[in-house]
């Protein structure tokens, strides 16, 4: 755990949340700041900046915890958010998911989708750079 971390203090206890669940590798607390009503963060107890930091393990917990959380406020339209850098919108440097319940055009998520065309003999070359790194 990070000393300055506020989701680290959060996990110690030392800042008071609305837990929504706790296990050994998992917590999980409702948004102070919400998107829409149910705005939820699961984060793993194992502190890494960024999603390939975090162990397998505690992955599969955050996925799982996630969805348990969506089934229960038995939402049907909703969003699960993890943002890795501050380009990227991440201000907490410290693994977290949002699901954030989508119950209409103007509450929850707004995203723009600003996709593009891309070259196929460029993505095949990609495809191949991936393919060999895993």
């Amino acid at each position: 755990m990070a000393a300055a971390c506020i989701f680290c203090k959060i996990i110690k206890g030392e800042i008071p949340s609305m837990k929504i669940f706790e296990s050994e590798k998992t917590l999980a607390f409702l948004d102070i700041g919400p998107l829409s009503r149910g705005h939820s963060l699961i984060i793993p107890k194992y502190h890494g900046a960024k999603l390939h930091d975090i162990p397998d393990d505690q992955l599969h917990e955050v996925l799982s915890v996630t969805k348990k959380i969506a089934i229960a406020q038995g939402i049907e339209n909703y969003n699960v958010l993890q943002n890795n850098g501050r380009i990227a919108h991440q201000l907490v440097d410290h693994v977290h998911f949002h699901l954030i319940p989508k119950p209409n055009e103007t509450e929850g998520l707004g995203v723009g989708w600003p996709n593009k065309e891309a070259d196929k003999s460029d993505l095949q070359k990609l495809l191949e750079e991936i393919k060999a790194k895993m």
